[in-house]
C-alpha cells in the first residue's frame, strides 16, 4: 500500500486505513485528506481504522491534526470502528484528541454528519417479538 485512497461521496470523504501506517505515509495522508477538502468542498471526513491494530502516539497526533485541519477548512471529522485495544491505547497515551469525533460503524459517522443513509437500520431490540410484547404483535404504550 503506497498510498491511501480518499474517495469522495458526495460532500463527504471516505477514508479507509488498511493495516499500520508508517510515518511518512500518515503524513501524507493529512495532506491528501486536506487537498481533498478544498477539491471537492467536502464538509466532512469519515476515517475508517476497523482494520488499524495498533495506534502509536504519532499516528493519534496525526488524526488529531488531520481533524484540526479540517474543522479550519469547514469540515467535521469522525473516526469510525476504533478497537477497545487503540482506544485504550489512545488514553494511556494522553491523546484527548478535542476536534476528533467518533462512532461505531460509517452508518452512524454518516449520521453524525447529518447525511441521509438508506443502509441505516434503527436500533432496536435484539429480542425477538414473543419476548417483548407476548408475540400479539403490539405493544402497548401508555
Amino acid at each position: 500500500m503506497s498510498q491511501i485512497p480518499v474517495i469522495p461521496l458526495g460532500d463527504v470523504l471516505l477514508v479507509s486505513i488498511q493495516g499500520e501506517l508508517h510515518d511518512a505515509m500518515a503524513l501524507s495522508l493529512q495532506n491528501d485528506v486536506t487537498m481533498a477538502i478544498e477539491q471537492h468542498g467536502a464538509r466532512g471526513v469519515i476515517i475508517d481504522i476497523s482494520a488499524v491494530d495498533m495506534v502509536d502516539s504519532f499516528l493519534g497526533r496525526v488524526l488529531a491534526e488531520i481533524a484540526a485541519c479540517s474543522r479550519l477548512l469547514g469540515a467535521d471529522t469522525v473516526v469510525v470502528g476504533m478497537r477497545p485495544a487503540v482506544a485504550i491505547t489512545l488514553v494511556e497515551l494522553g491523546l484527548t484528541l478535542p476536534e476528533l469525533r467518533t462512532a461505531r460503524t460509517v452508518a452512524d459517522a454518516a449520521a453524525l454528519l447529518g447525511l441521509w443513509v438508506p443502509f441505516q437500520t434503527p436500533r432496536t431490540s435484539t429480542a425477538p417479538p414473543e419476548e417483548i410484547d407476548g408475540g400479539s404483535g403490539t405493544r402497548d404504550v401508555s
